[in-house]
């Protein structure tokens, strides 16, 4: 009986929690149960996959600090979640569970939510969908809960992540308005004002007005609590006040993060200290204190994971106190202690190659530089500028290899034969020399390797490199040893009893003197070290020597113009430019040296050289337009009939009359006329378009080949190059196109170049015919296509048979009896007959 009671008692219990737990009613069982499991089951586990989500954004998350912080620490990607692309599991988790607490928990009816954790859910979820980077759906979030739950503790809080979402979306000025409103009518708490402060800061940052962010930085560093953000706010201040060119307040700034020390991550710190150590006056400051300062930083074991940084900051000040060794020597240290910071190492590449470009080593301020874009994310401003430097500097590493080489070569023809024997003499010994030092070096760094690592360090189960443990499966160790066994017993045969004394064959001194002379003979008959060799090599044909002298005399010429134009070293454009002269080059680079020289001392207010040159060449050039431009400075060089602009126009005209062997012949003279003038590379451009139209397609591709290597710092060659490389492969194979494949078409009519008043004869009785006829969709054409070939053609046919019956019905109408030969082809197999220089070809596969 009682067993019954205790069940029933059981029973009725069950129905009343399960009765009470429905979301139909709002009682008092319902709503708490409902909270109660949401808060400490959904909820709970959802907040706990976003905090873990969240750090692990922080862990990947690397700092730029170049760059101004973003106020988040998370950095939240860029790229537009697509559906079906795998999603992060943890804030994929936190989203899934506000889902559940929704929909298994709301008590919404009469236009009320009784649960009091749903205002908590929607925020997970827009917070979930916020750091995914679906900005849109996170926004729905934040927006349900401010017009659902417009007095749920959780407003203030909706209302800022609302603003952070749009600045997410770029609504920078929305985001401000709604968070000003925010701060005149909430009474916010000191996190949510330090929050919503950041967030306003950032908002005027990314519309570039540090000065306005920097006043909202400060309100969020005083009121947050949390130190990791505090530091973090204090330093972005810092950098807003440098940005602002306040180095003071900025300094100020700087000495608050490392006042925070250990309460704050050491990141901060570090990069705060190299801040202000930027911002250290050089003029007036203590040089010695700075510098001892860096070494103490350098040392101290705490500042390990930021030695790049450290010995990156010791190069820029060297480098400042004009210590260039050192600096070298700091910048490389930065190299090895790499840090995953690929833009620090970038900059250390940058800085030790304008290093060797001021020392005048080019190939290696390139090589520098090549390292540093290898660094940099392309089409980035960075990355353009160093990318246009290293462009400018492989003029100069070309044409100084060619002026230091074709210098020597030059040194070495004008010599006597007693010279050169005695020169190559010099340099064959020195070669042996080295090669021998070179040979015993390594036979004892061979000996010192074995003794200390093979006899000395091996344990128990070690492997050699070259296959297994054991000593004579190593073929390196194994020929040492066989040379230390002849050392100690000589020469002994394979036999019993090979150590007995009477059977010793011990080396004398006179054996590996012997074995000296044999590889002293080795050298002596080797090709690489007789003077003959070299001496074979001397150019004798006047041809050849005078082709060395005009490539060195342009090299040096070329090196003048860019060390003044392009990178402002003027002296060494004064230096190449007046060793130029003292060879005495051709009369095209003489004038031209000159003036440049003229204008070089001018930049430089040299004015005892500048009237020198300036009497020398209206003195001794009078007639040149360099002197005319000396004479009466405020004329154009180009203003006159004889300027090389005038000259390039006139010459473009030419081109559109279709006069392409003129223009190629005309290009040629004036491309040494103004050989150096920044023209030149239009009219080599110009020309090889004549070239192609003349010659057809590989003629134009040598053309334009030609122009992308020998001009590649000008427009004309960049626009050469992006042709040879991106245009022409779409066009060098061809085939005809089918019959049927077109829509377009066209009528030619050839005719010998001789013939052209004919050609031109048929042009004007087609265009009569077109215009009386009423095909007003036709037109007409002169082409060119070789030098003893031209084309009348109409243009705007739709099909072959409509083609071919245009030609008919002309023929056959007693008015124009048009009885001229005619081709029908297609406007894309038009094309490559023009391109390929191909009709024969095209005819043949025709018929």
């Amino acid at each position: 009986m009682k067993g019954i009671y205790k069940f029933s008692a059981v029973l009725l219990v069950l129905i009343l929690v399960a009765s009470s737990c429905s979301r139909k009613k709002s009682t008092f069982m319902t709503r708490n149960y409902r909270a109660v499991n949401a808060e400490f089951n959904a909820l709970y586990n959802g907040n706990m996959a976003l905090e873990q989500g969240k750090q692990s954004l922080a862990q990947t998350m690397k700092d730029d600090y170049f760059e101004i912080l973003p106020i988040e620490l998370i950095q939240v990607k860029e790229e537009i979640q697509l559906p079906g692309e795998t999603r992060n599991t943890d804030f994929e988790r936190a989203e899934d569970k506000a889902v559940i607490a929704i929909q298994k928990h709301s008590l919404y009816f009469n236009g009320k939510e009784h649960n009091p954790q749903i205002d908590e859910a929607y925020m997970l979820l827009g917070q979930a969908r916020y750091f995914e980077s679906r900005f849109i759906p996170a926004i729905e979030a934040f927006n349900f809960i401010l017009h659902r739950y417009p007095t749920s503790n959780s407003v203030n809080a909706a209302k800022i992540w609302r603003e952070k979402t749009n600045i997410r979306l770029q609504n920078e000025d929305v985001a401000i308005e709604n968070l000003k409103k925010l701060f005149e009518e909430a009474n916010l708490e000191d996190e949510d004002f330090a929050d919503a402060s950041a967030m306003m800061a950032q908002a005027y940052i990314n519309l570039e007005s540090p000065d306005s962010a920097v006043v909202h930085i400060k309100n969020a560093a005083n009121f947050t609590k949390n130190n990791e953000t505090k530091g973090r706010l204090l330093y972005i201040k810092g950098q807003l006040y440098n940005l602002l060119n306040e180095k003071d307040s900025a300094n100020l700034a700087f000495d608050e993060v490392v006042a925070l020390n250990r309460k704050s991550p050491r990141g901060y710190m570090i990069n705060a200290k190299m801040e202000k150590i930027k911002n250290f006056d050089y003029e007036k400051g203590d040089k010695v204190m700075l510098e001892e300062h860096l070494e103490k930083l350098a040392e101290d074991r705490e500042n390990r994971p930021f030695l790049d940084i450290i010995h990156h900051q010791r190069g820029e000040f060297y480098t400042q106190t004009q210590e260039i060794d050192s600096a070298i020597a700091a910048y490389n240290t930065s190299i090895k202690e790499f840090r995953q910071n690929q833009k620090l190492q970038a900059y250390n590449y940058e800085a030790l190659g304008d290093i060797y470009f001021d020392k005048a080593e080019y190939k290696m301020a390139g090589d520098y530089f090549d390292s540093t874009l290898q660094r940099l994310v392309e089409n980035t401003k960075i990355h353009r500028q160093i990318k246009k430097k290293r462009d400018n500097l492989e003029d100069v590493i070309r044409y100084e290899t060619v002026a230091k080489v074709n210098d020597s070569v030059l040194n070495i023809v004008n010599m006597s034969e007693g010279e050169r024997l005695a020169y190559f003499t010099a340099y064959t010994t020195q070669l042996k020399e080295k090669a021998i030092a070179d040979s015993l070096a390594l036979v004892k760094e061979e000996e010192g390797f074995r003794s200390n690592e093979f006899f000395k360090g091996r344990n128990k189960g070690d492997s050699n490199e070259e296959g297994g443990s054991f000593y004579f499966y190593n073929t390196t160790a194994a020929a040492y040893g066989k040379q230390q066994f002849r050392r100690q017993w000589g020469d002994r045969k394979l036999e019993d009893d090979w150590r007995r004394s009477n059977k010793t064959v011990v080396l004398d001194s006179s054996d590996e003197q012997d074995e000296l002379s044999a590889a002293s003979k080795e050298f002596t008959t080797s090709e690489a070290f007789l003077p003959e060799t070299y001496l074979a090599q001397i150019p004798t044909d006047q041809k050849v020597i005078d082709s060395i002298t005009r490539d060195r005399d342009m090299a040096y010429y070329q090196l003048g113009l860019i060390y003044k134009e392009k990178f402002s070293e003027y002296n060494l454009a004064i230096n190449r430019l007046e060793t130029l002269l003292s060879y005495q080059p051709e009369e095209r680079l003489v004038i031209p040296s000159k003036y440049h020289l003229y204008k070089t001392y001018e930049l430089l207010g040299n004015n005892a050289k500048v009237e020198q040159y300036k009497n020398d060449i209206v003195s001794n050039h009078p007639d040149s337009r360099y002197a005319e431009n000396i004479r009466n400075p405020s004329a154009q060089l180009g203003a006159d009939e004889t300027s090389p602009e005038f000259k390039y126009f006139e010459l473009y005209h030419l081109f559109e009359d279709q006069q392409y062997g003129e223009v190629i012949t005309m290009a040629d003279r004036y491309i040494n006329m103004y050989v150096g003038d920044p023209l030149v590379p239009k009219f080599e451009l110009l020309k090889a378009t004549a070239i192609g139209k003349q010659d057809g397609f590989e003629a134009y591709k040598n053309a334009i080949n030609f122009i992308s290597l020998n001009y590649p710092n000008s427009e004309e060659g960049r626009k050469a190059n992006n042709i040879f490389h991106a245009q022409l492969p779409k066009i060098e194979k061809f085939d005809f196109e089918a019959n049927n494949d077109s829509e377009r078409w066209k009528l030619i009519y050839e005719f010998e170049v001789s013939s052209r008043e004919d050609a031109m004869a048929l042009k004007d009785k087609l265009d009569t015919a077109i215009d009386e006829l009423k095909f007003n969709y036709l037109d007409t054409s002169i082409d060119y296509y070789n030098a003893s070939k031209v084309f009348v053609v109409v243009h705007g046919l739709y099909s072959k048979e409509g083609a071919r019956g245009f030609a008919e019905t002309l023929k056959e109408n007693k008015k124009y009896k048009l009885n001229q030969p005619y081709i029908e082809i297609s406007s894309p197999n038009y094309a490559v007959i023009q391109v390929h220089k191909n009709l024969e070809l095209y005819n043949d596969k025709i018929n």
